[in-house]
This record gives structure tokens, sequence and C-alpha cells, in this order.
């Protein structure tokens, strides 16, 4: 397959035969100086046999999502391949973010404690951009830059919210509370928008029963165990 882009822990790849695209999950993990952390710029290393868990973990949660009528852009996968076979769609570079609590970068940019509740929860869109580190930006922004279309916006975040509810009442069956979560978009050519990338511990910050926020990589096999 062609590589179309190669990400800190997935590629997209195209199969130039039948034009269908696939994003391959890699074993790499973000984190800074050997620590894990799915809110690193960074690549921190490489665990064995991450991107199967990674990918057969989104898988269920793609599907759960497409149950409760989520439209998101993945079609089928193949676990042992780690392959997801995905709609083609244009996937602008933003990152939009659900907060229950205040944490993370939040905490550092705005000089908050950590562990404060947000209702209702807090949206936040980035700009990917690690020299700019990953700055917010507007509706007025996306559209001026041709990020996205009017309305685009809106409906990103509107589905931002579905994803969030569908996903905090999963993971609370799992006896863990959702903090805070990301999620990429994407668009195909009637500017229908759909849910993209992956759903799982890479995108969200969870607290188990003791009171303690699992890595992304102990999160990911803790949930695996559940499904």
């Amino acid at each position: 397959m062609k590589k179309l882009y190669e990400g800190k822990t997935k590629n997209v790849l195209l199969d130039e035969e039948t034009g269908i695209v696939h994003l391959f999950f890699k074993d790499s993990a973000t984190g800074e100086n050997g620590v894990f952390d799915p809110g690193s710029n960074s690549v921190g290393g490489s665990v064995e046999g991450k991107g199967k868990v990674g990918l057969a973990v989104s898988k269920y949660f793609f599907e759960l999502m497409e149950k409760n009528g989520i439209p998101t852009h993945y079609i089928d996968c193949d676990i042992d391949q780690g392959l997801m076979k995905v709609r083609n769609l244009t996937v602008p570079r933003l990152e939009f973010v659900l907060r229950y609590f205040t944490a993370g970068s939040m905490c550092r940019r705005f000089t908050l404690d950590e562990g404060i509740v947000f209702d209702p929860p807090y949206a936040e869109v980035t700009l990917k951009d690690d020299e700019q580190g990953d700055p917010l930006i507007s509706e007025r922004i996306c559209i001026m830059k041709g990020i996205l279309s009017e309305g685009q916006y809106d409906e990103a975040l509107d589905i931002l919210v579905k994803v969030g509810a569908v996903l905090r009442e999963e993971l609370k069956k799992m006896d863990l509370t959702l903090i805070d979560f990301k999620i990429e978009i994407g668009y195909d050519e009637n500017g229908k928008v759909y849910v993209a990338d992956e759903i799982t511990p890479d995108i969200w910050r969870v607290r188990d029963t003791n009171g303690n926020i699992p890595n992304q990589i102990d999160c990911a096999k803790m949930i695996l165990e559940k499904l």
C-alpha cells in the first residue's frame, strides 16, 4: 500500500488498486521522559502489541458509536494485520476536546487546580500544530483558513458531545470515570461530518476507583479484558 501520511501512532495507507484507505495501528505510544501520556505531542516509546490492542478497543467503540447513531469513518478491520478500513474522508488538522474535569494542559494554561468539575462539559477546538503547541482555534478562523465550511464546526461539536455521552456511560460500566477526551473529524464530498482517527485510551484520560489515572497502555489492556 502507498503511505499517505505517517503519524505518531498510526499510518494512513492507500490501496492503489481498490482506492480503499486503511489506518495501520503502530506499537508506538506518546509520552515524554519514559512516561506514557496520551496528552503528549511526542512519541515516548514503543510497546509490543499496543497497535493490535488499540485496534481491538477502537473497533469496539466505533461500532458502539454507530449503534447509537453517531456517524464514524469505520468500515471494518483486520486485527491480525493491525489495519482498519475506513471511509475516504478529508480530515482537517483539528482536535475537538471535551472536558468533564480540569486536567493536564488546561491547568497549566489557566493556573487551575486538577479535578474541578465542568457542568456542562467544556469544549475546546485546537489546531494540530506541534511547533505552535496546538493552539486553540475558533470557527471563524477555521472558515477563514479554509479548514472547515460554514456549519461544520458546530456539527463537529454536536458530535463531540454525543460521543462523550456514549463513551462516559460505557466507561462508567467498567468502573472508570472519564476526565476528558479528544476526537478528530472528517467530512465526505457532501460535507457530512464523521468521527475519524481512533477511539482508544490514546485519546482520553480516565480515573479508576482508587483515584489513579492509568496510562494509555495499562488502560487499553484493562478495557480489552472487559470486552
